[in-house]
């Protein structure tokens, strides 16, 4: 992906402020040389960060007339507005070895047997996956298959088939569940509430003058 970033020649909060009412978004790109201050058009960053790929995958930012590929690195919204406050960037190159979470393409859930068999549910349990590789070699997603899960078992990042090149994360001995196979919830039909017979009104009206009589 390719976008448009203007060099920013004032600092501060006072001019962060003001390119932020005339609808830009302060930010910085570092890494590979000094790092420089830019400033975005806010609308078209808000937008571009409602895309996927805008977090996961090396993209190009046209600087002054020249190309760099970077990295998203951070960002800041407004607590309750729809306002991006700021923005960071990496510049990488081909020899850059880096970190950064790639989101999970689920598939072949439909077919697996605890789906098809079993009448059982998989839920997602983690949707994105830190994983380090070359910059050349960030994918913007990874696909896991879902088709041979059965009862009972869970998918640990362990578990995950990557690209070559490519390795995730690993916090320890963490081995964090992927994805996890789960018996459907079986809801428990309500017992009908018990029938109270009422008295004919000839029989209670009848019973309430026995009553009277035998009083006298």
């Amino acid at each position: 992906m390719k976008f448009t970033a203007y060099e920013r020649a004032l600092q501060g909060t006072g001019a962060s402020r003001r390119l932020r009412n005339a609808g830009k978004v302060p930010g910085i790109v570092y890494g590979a040389g000094e790092p420089k201050t830019i400033e975005l058009d806010h609308n078209a960053l808000f937008f571009a960060l409602k895309k996927e790929a805008f977090h996961s995958s090396i993209l190009e930012m046209d600087l002054a007339g020249q190309v760099e590929k970077v990295l998203l690195r951070d960002f800041q919204m407004h607590a309750w507005k729809q306002q991006v406050l700021h923005v960071d960037f990496q510049r990488v190159d081909e020899t850059t070895r880096l970190r950064k979470k790639v989101p999970l393409h689920f598939t072949g859930e439909e077919n697996s047997p605890a789906v098809k068999t079993d009448k059982c549910l998989i839920s997602h349990v983690a949707t994105e996956i830190e994983v380090e590789c070359l910059a050349s070699q960030l994918p913007e997603f990874i696909t896991i298959d879902l088709s041979n899960l059965v009862k009972n078992q869970s998918l640990h990042a362990s578990d995950l088939k990557l690209p070559a090149g490519i390795k995730a994360v690993r916090r320890g001995t963490l081995n964090p569940v992927i994805a996890a196979v789960t018996m459907p919830k079986v809801e428990e039909e309500a017992a009908p509430a018990p029938v109270v017979a009422k008295p004919e009104k000839g029989k209670a009206a009848k019973g309430k003058k026995d009553e009277k009589q035998n009083k006298k």
